[in-house]
């Protein structure tokens, strides 16, 4: 959607918003707006509209009031979700342009971002493969023009368009079914997207990864004919030798348990097993966009689970990366396979100066948290408390769970090193224990397990039906605080 920005003045567009706060109607509104926004209760509560038709210097406009909540408590989420109301209402209204008068709404540089940036996120649907949809199906709104924005508020949003534009970019990802997208897909979609933005884009081929000795990883990519890839996408735009922050993401691209095969229905899902590594592109893509001034390395493990002849069996063993070896009792555990090798990989490569990675890994997690928050666990507490600070300033928020040696016992393997699943009890903390064995050198770490985040059955806040982009603004969120401040 394009954002552009005028002077103040009348707009030529016939559909015209305006901002509301709780409990304050505009005094020069039509005594008709007015009279009607109270008989319809429009009180201005965050997302709350009012549409109303009135005619100003000879032309009818449709007039739209968006509550923007009161003036205390979460702000900035409140202004996004009036932004995301304006977009679910008029996307596929037949209006075209949407003039914004910020002036109007008295709004300042902040305020004006985060109702543009919900309005925005909302107002994403990909409808690539959409042949027959009726005119009034289609999204026809395509511009916001805002009228009288305040100092700074252009040069604010261009900064929060890369982040948008990340969001964005996830969602695609995890949208396209996994004939579109697999390994290698993947990749080349990434180097396209990422031109021209400074970011240094490598990959590891499946012999590459073989010759490391990624035999985790590689194992659960033997069974299907897409080869896997581990992507690396490199932004170092802060201090020269500052150590970099490497966040890890899983991306399995389609996910069909293996020979330990998932039940039919609802299958289709496992196009979204990608999720971890799609946050991960989208949030690199943010922050080169924006230029963070942060040294981020983005790590992608890429493989297809499939139940070929040649894949791998339960009761297998592999050897890691690291050397350790792992009984493969599920092949339906197979994300933390494939994070273990790259943890691995890139603490060697990098040395960084702390790891976090984000996986659609356990269905447990969305027993213990439902669809509100992602699961965190750390192994430091520093890092831990800076991300559920990012979460909760993003809205990508987490709930942290514990580490504990009590549970190492479950993953114990009687031939090898250990299991790569434990028992039906504790499945969210065993994966964790699991992936916490690969932590070398007292590596500052957090595992981010967010199944239950990156695929939504209803809209939400900024996001309808489907991808949400759960992970990109956390990361942006969290690199901002704590890498830039």
């Amino acid at each position: 959607m394009k954002i552009s920005f005028q002077s103040a003045g009348a707009s030529s567009s016939r559909l015209l918003a305006l901002v509301v706060a709780e409990g304050k109607l505009p005094a020069d509104l039509e005594r008709s707006v007015a009279e009607g926004a109270a008989a319809a209760r429009f009180a201005g509560k965050a997302g709350q509209l009012f549409e109303a038709f009135v005619e100003r210097d000879g032309q009818l406009v449709r007039l739209a009031l968006v509550g923007a909540g009161p003036g205390e408590g979460d702000r900035a989420a409140n202004l996004e979700r009036a932004g995301a109301a304006l977009a679910a209402r008029y996307l596929t209204s037949g209006e075209t342009v949407l003039a914004l008068d910020a002036g109007g709404s008295a709004l300042d540089a902040d305020g004006l971002v985060s109702v543009l940036l919900g309005l925005r996120l909302r107002g994403w649907r990909y409808d690539a493969y959409r042949t027959r949809l009726k005119d009034d199906q289609k999204v026809s709104l395509g511009e916001v023009s805002v009228i009288g924005a305040p100092d700074g508020a252009e040069s604010a949003w261009q900064t929060a368009a890369a982040l948008a534009h990340g969001v964005e970019f996830a969602r695609e990802l995890v949208t396209e079914p996994a004939n579109i997208i697999y390994p290698e897909s993947f990749v080349e979609r990434c180097l396209a997207r990422f031109a021209g933005t400074g970011a240094e884009l490598s990959f590891l081929t499946e012999e590459e990864m073989g010759e490391l000795g990624m035999g985790a990883l590689l194992g659960v990519a033997q069974g299907s004919v897409r080869k896997p890839r581990l992507l690396v996408i490199k932004w170092l735009g802060g201090g020269k030798g500052v150590k970099p922050t490497v966040f890890v993401g899983k991306g399995v691209t389609f996910d069909t348990g293996g020979i330990s095969i998932k039940p039919a229905a609802g299958m289709e899902d496992m196009k979204w097993d990608m999720g971890g590594a799609a946050a991960v592109a989208g949030a690199m893509l943010a922050l080169s966009g924006r230029k963070a001034k942060a040294n981020v390395i983005g790590v992608c493990g890429l493989v297809e689970n499939m139940p070929d002849g040649n894949a791998q069996r339960p009761g297998d063993v592999v050897t890691t990366m690291s050397g350790q070896t792992v009984e493969v009792i599920n092949t339906d555990a197979e994300g933390r396979l494939v994070l273990c090798d790259a943890m691995t990989w890139a603490q060697r490569e990098f040395a960084p100066a702390a790891l976090v990675d984000l996986a659609t890994l356990t269905g447990a997690m969305i027993i213990s948290l439902g669809h509100e928050h992602g699961g965190i666990f750390s192994n430091d507490d520093t890092l831990a408390d800076d991300l559920l600070a990012a979460g909760r300033t993003s809205g990508d928020k987490l709930w942290r769970f514990p580490l504990s040696p009590a549970y190492d016992k479950l993953i114990d393997s009687a031939i090898a090193d250990m299991k790569n699943v434990g028992p039906r009890w504790a499945g969210s903390i065993t994966a964790a224990q699991y992936l916490q064995r690969y932590v070398e050198g007292g590596t500052p770490w957090a595992h981010l397990d967010i199944a239950g985040m990156v695929w939504a059955d209803k809209p939400g806040q900024t996001w309808d039906k489907g991808a949400t982009g759960y992970g990109v603004r956390l990361i942006d969120s969290y690199v901002q605080s704590k890498l830039e401040g």
